[in-house]
């Protein structure tokens, strides 16, 4: 008889799992891929604070899932405009140099292999020549008026 009140208060109330219902994880819960009890233990393992909220886990994941998302589409594009199917290092220096704030974010990063974005400055071209003279004549001719 104690052992069966023991089981029904179990499932009942009190702290502990139900029998027969199976774990979901907290990224799951959040609709996140990125891994929130992961997050949770680094944030707690870095001390980065005494205490970490039940919260901040979940938005860190978030906020680095979209981050991710957003260089790997980008990315992608940039793949697809040089005919390819795989995304490599460069494909991602592409998508980070010429989009203005992830460039702005990532201004001090390094990206191994990626190479640099083209380039030429603007002193460096050549001037044009042939339209000048016919302006010059049109603004020296009312001038004189």
């Amino acid at each position: 008889m104690s052992s069966s009140a023991a089981a029904t208060t179990a499932t009942k109330g009190g702290r502990g799992k139900a029998k027969g219902t199976k774990a979901v994880s907290r990224s799951h819960k959040a609709g996140l891929q990125f891994p929130v009890g992961r997050i949770a233990r680094y944030l707690k393992a870095g001390r980065y604070a005494q205490r970490v909220g039940s919260g901040a886990p979940v938005y860190l994941s978030a906020v680095l899932e979209y981050l991710t998302a957003e260089v790997l589409e980008l990315a992608g594009n940039a793949a697809r405009d040089n005919k390819k199917n795989r995304i490599i290092p460069r494909h991602i220096q592409l998508a980070v140099r010429n989009d203005e704030e992830l460039g702005r974010l990532l201004g001090g990063a390094t990206i191994s292999s990626g190479g640099v974005v083209p380039n030429i400055h603007e002193a460096l071209l050549p001037k044009k020549q042939g339209g000048g003279k016919g302006k010059a004549e049109i603004g020296s001719a009312s001038q004189e008026f």
